[in-house]
């Protein structure tokens, strides 16, 4: 077994490679023979386009806080939580949203203001002779494939599924948990970096409509609101469906990566990690489309763990007894035992998860 997985592992980043190498190709094809001259500055946004610089960059200032919010206020509104947020799950959900809105700022300040001139000094701007449209398909490949590849480690790896599991520990889908992380899977959000990197190097723009886009398609597969079922239920829409399904993330798709369960073939939490584009579960296999949602959501092993221990785990444990985030659990066992099963199910179950 160890040996299939180890030989999937590595025809999947091999694969991976190929479609990191596709945009940069594309590029280089699109100059041969176009003859167009790399000395020149081509990043330009498309005149059919223009119009929408201002909308994005609004969007991205301050809109998509706003959107949240309102979608947010329809989804308690419409009753779609069901009363389950309470307690530590509000407390949890409200720092996991305001947290990323003043760490995350200063650190890629930083890391864009300081590092990178040390790093790579010299280089700001190399790259604002790629055309808008490849710096957009760069961006969008490198952006969300990379993501795509630290979501499913967090997964695969027992250790690392801790740092993550607080995205999976609402028993609800919603707005009110899109933005739900442990603070360490949050700052070292790989593909924030790589996007900074690009945009550093000249691509600020592409990054621009590429980071609203992505937005709005991720907050749309977390919300409680499936705006994919007329999709599925009117039979002249379905080409469009079998499409939209297989591209980008809906919230069929998503919800089923977050549901309690793979035992009703809905849920698949072992799988679905695609955050804007779907089609990376496609490729790799790790995807399953059913159309249909969870009955419920969440880890069955969920202890209701303090909001702080949550978020701020490893530097603050949890008091709750049986929970994976307590004082002197060090990580998951591989193969728990017998008697530890009978005795306490609880971490077999979230191993599967992990897994």
């Amino acid at each position: 077994m160890a040996i299939v997985q180890k030989e999937k592992l590595t025809r999947d980043l091999t694969i991976s490679f190929f479609i990191y190498a596709l945009p940069v190709v594309a590029i280089y094809l699109y100059f041969q023979l176009g003859g167009s001259s790399v000395n020149e500055s081509h990043l330009t946004v498309p005149s059919f386009l223009q119009f929408l610089q201002p909308v994005f960059a609004n969007i991205r200032s301050w809109g998509l806080i706003v959107f949240m919010i309102v979608l947010g206020i329809i989804e308690f509104a419409a009753g779609l939580y069901d009363d389950e947020w309470t307690g530590e799950e509000r407390k949890i959900d409200i720092v996991s949203f305001l947290a990323p809105k003043l760490i995350l700022p200063p650190v890629i300040a930083f890391f864009s203001l300081t590092a990178l001139p040390y790093l790579i000094p010299n280089l700001a701007n190399s790259l604002s002779w790629v055309p808008f449209w490849g710096g957009f398909f760069l961006i969008a490949i490198a952006d969300d494939l990379t993501q795509y590849w630290y979501h499913r480690l967090h997964h695969q790896v027992p250790f690392l599924w801790r740092f993550h599991r607080t995205h999976h520990s609402a028993p609800y889908m919603g707005m009110a948990m899109a933005s739900r992380q442990n603070f360490i899977y949050t700052i070292f959000f790989s593909q924030i970096y790589l996007t900074a990197t690009l945009t550093y190097l000249g691509l600020g723009l592409p990054a621009l409509f590429v980071l609203v886009i992505k937005s709005f398609i991720t907050l749309g597969a977390h919300s409680s609101i499936a705006w994919d079922k007329p999709f599925y239920k009117y039979k002249v829409l379905h080409p469009i469906a079998w499409v939209l399904e297989r591209l980008i993330s809906t919230p069929a798709t998503h919800h089923a990566h977050h549901a309690d369960t793979s035992g009703d073939g809905v849920g698949h939490f072992k799988g679905n990690f695609g955050n804007m584009f779907f089609i990376w579960d496609v490729i790799f296999g790790t995807g399953l489309i059913t159309r249909k949602f969870p009955e419920s959501y969440g880890t069955k092993s969920y202890k209701q763990e303090e909001w702080y221990a949550q978020f701020l785990w490893p530097i603050f444990k949890s008091k709750k007894e049986g929970s994976s985030l307590a004082e002197g659990v060090l990580s998951l066992p591989l193969k728990p035992k017998v008697a530890l099963v009978e005795e306490n199910p609880v971490p077999a179950l979230e191993l599967e998860q992990a897994q």
